[in-house]
C-alpha cells in the first residue's frame, strides 16, 4: 500500500520546502518492499527534476550513521519509506531528523504525533477495518481466492506545525488545507 505514494511524498515535500533539490530516501535494505517503493520515489524525483540520493539502514547503527551522511551528500530533505522496522525506530528518526535540522516526510501519522514534520500514508485504522470485513467474508465461507485484492481506500497528510516552526519552515495555507489533520 505504500509503494505508489512516491509521487505525492515528493509533490507535498516540495511544497513544504520548495527550493530542495536534492531529497534523500532511507529505506530498509532487506525488506523486499524497499526497492519498489524507491523505484516509484526514482521515477518521481525525475520527473520532478530533482536528485534522489538513497541511504540503507537495518539497524541503529545504520539509523544513526544515516544522518551525518545526508549532510555529505548535501540532502534538503528526507523520506522515509514504510518499513516495520524502520516503523519501531521511530522515535528515534523524528530526534535525529530534529537534531539534524532534516525536513522529514514519513509513512504514517504516529511519526508526526511524535514530533515528526510531516506524514502522509494509509489511514491504518481504516485499512484494519476493511482487511475485518475480509476476514469476516472468509469466515462467512468465501473463498480467498474469489475475493479481490483490496487497497487502501483511505490516505491521510499530517502536518506538525511546532516541528515546521522549530525547522524553520512555513506552512502555506494551501497545504494546511490539504492536511487531515494539523498539530500545533
Amino acid at each position: 500500500m505504500f509503494t505508489r505514494l512516491g509521487a505525492k511524498n515528493l509533490e507535498l515535500l516540495r511544497e513544504l520546502v520548495p527550493k530542495a533539490t536534492v531529497i534523500a530516501a532511507l529505506a530498509n535494505p532487506v525488506n523486499p518492499n524497499a526497492e519498489p517503493q524507491l523505484n516509484d520515489l526514482r521515477t518521481a524525483a525525475q520527473a520532478l527534476g530533482l536528485q534522489l540520493v538513497t541511504i540503507g539502514a537495518s539497524n541503529d547503527a545504520e539509523i544513526e550513521g544515516a544522518f551525518p551522511t545526508l549532510l555529505q551528500h548535501r540532502v534538503e530533505a528526507l523520506i522515509i519509506t514504510a518499513d516495520g522496522y524502520l516503523i519501531s525506530r521511530q522515535d528515534q528518526l523524528v530526534t535525529l531528523a530534529k537534531r539534524f535540522a532534516m525536513p522529514t516526510m514519513y509513512p504514517l501519522r504516529q511519526y508526526a504525533e511524535a514530533g515528526g514534520l510531516m506524514s502522509y500514508g494509509a489511514n491504518l485504522p481504516d485499512a484494519f477495518r476493511q482487511c475485518g470485513i475480509y476476514v469476516g467474508k472468509i469466515l462467512k465461507g468465501a473463498k480467498p481466492t474469489d475475493l479481490p485484492v483490496l487497497q487502501p481506500s483511505t490516505y491521510e497528510l499530517v502536518i506538525n506545525l511546532k516541528t515546521a516552526k522549530e525547522l524553520g519552515l512555513t506552512v502555506s495555507p494551501t497545504l494546511q488545507a490539504l492536511a487531515d489533520e494539523v498539530i500545533e
